[in-house]
């Protein structure tokens, strides 16, 4: 079978009763207290949908493979058979290692998967890694599984099925959370490896590898940049779109769920980048949807900390959260991963954050820890359990990457509520992933904005930027002449340290690459080192080229 985004090793059949984890937390449907319910049967997609209860429980399964790993969890009837650990595949565990390990916010001791982890951290990775195949294949698994729930929603294919009213009326905005979810992973390819096969559920399903979008590379991601643009302008109603197929406004949508403020988010973030994606500036068109944003009337949480904390469901400022639930979201990916392996045993309690134990793996290098202030609550530095930065017994030069102690420890997610309470599980946290916040949405149109002053008012993006470093704490504002993109490069460093945001913006910023700024551990020395521009895309995987001979190989080193 082709192991392709969209082939058929990922259309593999999907179950009578799907993923009911997150089906669970978002629509309130039962399941019991284990991560998903068993498989009654294989069958066919025709066959799941004949039971109404299928849609919402198969839109469940779209949110929730951002999530979990299989269909008994935390270990057990794996959706992606890429990486021979189960935890590994998870989407954003994976997601987060390929944007933090590579820069200059993360290392990390272990060396399983055939060493993947350490060619992350030294950016020595090839196209046999197993993280690249594991996050190429998450992507195709969710991208394979909205096409199947689209084509199935379809006015024509519900004529011919017994679906009550009420659901025929829920379906149009059902269809566009499918279809954020599905842009949501193609913006995620589009930002990893460039040009990739656009396969939707239009498109013929079979054994035939689907076709590259373009005759050279160059073309092929404005091909995914064009189709996330569409996708995202479409289900907010700023384009054609069938009746319905709409996303509704942040205040009328369920936490945990898409609204137009995430769709509107995925689209200030692929403007904010476009001059390195397709090769053209859209800075007024980032500025333009990150104010759309900041239009609904999110506001900054008043303590950074409750944003990365088990009961954070209730915090200001979170637009798009990967919900988590100790008894029914067990894995060990996402918030679990990074509550547990920044946690290190020998210096650290582990009851402290909330867990039973600390896996020993992440520290940060030097470089992140020299972008903050004193005074800055992202984190307070002392040795106080509960912030951020944990230095006592820590070293902060990162001398040896396989020794826990070399580097501070960063509990910045934490299974402890607001109010000092445990999470349900010691073994896995309650803390939500947020992907997209409302200060994302102020930075970025303060950088557009610095980039481009035409692309929108400079006064307001420079209060955006005091609005943020007022509520870190931080009593003195910058001035308009301080607002430089330097300035803003270090701000997202300390703002969404740790959030999947770094390699995207050093990138961005032309610093990911060549010698003009090294950290620890850059291209595989202790003290940094250029690596070649290669490295700005992560290559198609290995077994991925072999399957599909329609895939032009991104530029390798």
């Amino acid at each position: 079978m082709y192991t392709t985004l969209n082939g058929t090793m990922l259309y593999r059949l999907p179950r009578v009763v799907l993923t009911l984890a997150l089906a669970a937390v978002l629509f309130g449907l039962a399941a019991c207290d284990n991560v998903a319910v068993p498989p009654k049967s294989q069958a066919s997609e025709e066959l799941i949908f004949q039971d109404e209860n299928a849609y919402r429980q198969y839109l469940g399964k779209l949110y929730a493979g951002l999530n979990v790993t299989g269909q008994v969890g935390p270990f057990g009837d794996v959706d992606v058979e890429v990486i021979a650990d189960e935890g590994f595949s998870q989407y954003m565990r994976l997601y987060w290692q390929m944007q933090e390990l590579p820069a200059d916010g993360a290392v990390i001791t272990y060396q399983d998967a055939g060493g993947a982890p350490q060619e992350l951290n030294q950016a020595t990775w090839n196209p046999s890694n197993a993280f690249l195949a594991g996050m190429y294949s998450r992507i195709g698994f969710q991208v394979a599984n909205a096409n199947i729930f689209i084509k199935q929603s379809q006015p024509n294919v519900l004529a011919n099925r017994e679906v009550s009213e009420t659901l025929q009326e829920e379906i149009p905005e059902f269809i566009a959370e499918a279809r954020f979810l599905r842009g949501l992973s193609y913006y995620h390819a589009l930002d990893l490896f460039g040009g990739v096969p656009i396969v939707t559920e239009e498109s013929p399903a079979g054994t035939t590898p689907p076709p590259y979008p373009g005759e050279t590379k160059e073309e092929a991601r404005r091909a995914v940049f064009d189709f996330v643009e569409s996708e995202m302008l479409a289900i907010t109603g700023e384009a054609d779109t069938p009746d319905g197929q709409v996303l509704p406004d942040p205040s009328q949508q369920q936490y945990g769920r898409a609204s137009k403020a995430a769709a509107y988010m995925v689209l200030a973030n692929i403007y904010l980048n476009a001059e390195v994606y397709i090769g053209e500036p859209r800075y007024g068109d980032a500025a333009e949807y990150a104010q759309k944003v900041i239009d609904f009337g999110f506001q900054l949480d008043d303590e950074y900390q409750h944003l990365f904390l088990a009961d954070n469901h209730t915090a200001d400022g979170i637009i798009f959260a990967i919900p988590n639930d100790g008894q029914r979201t067990q894995h060990f990916g996402g918030t679990q991963f990074l509550t547990h392996a920044a946690v290190i045993n020998a210096n650290m309690d582990p009851a402290a954050y909330g867990i039973d134990t600390g896996y020993d793996g992440l520290r940060t290098q030097p470089e992140t820890v020299d972008l903050f202030e004193t005074g800055d609550q992202r984190p307070v530095f002392d040795n106080t359990p509960g912030n951020q930065f944990f230095r006592s017994g820590q070293s902060l030069q990162v001398t040896d990457l396989l020794d826990p102690t070399a580097g501070y420890a960063v509990p910045k997610f934490q299974n402890k509520t607001s109010t000092g309470a445990d999470g349900q599980n010691p073994t896995f946290p309650d803390t939500d992933y947020p992907l997209f916040r409302v200060a994302e949405a102020y930075l970025i149109y303060a950088e557009a904005v610095t980039r481009d002053p035409g692309a929108g008012d400079p006064s307001t993006a420079l209060s955006y930027v005091n609005d943020v470093r007022e509520r870190a704490g931080l009593t003195t504002d910058i001035t308009s002449s301080e607002l430089d993109l330097e300035f803003l490069l270090e701000e997202r460093g300390r703002e969404f340290f740790w959030e999947a945001k770094r390699r995207t913006d050093l990138v961005r910023f032309g610093r990911f690459t060549g010698s003009d700024y090294v950290w620890a551990w850059k291209g595989g020395a202790q003290n940094g080192t250029s690596i070649g521009a290669c490295r700005a895309l992560y290559p198609l995987p290995a077994g991925e080229l072999a399957a599909n001979p329609n895939l032009p190989e991104n530029e390798t080193c």
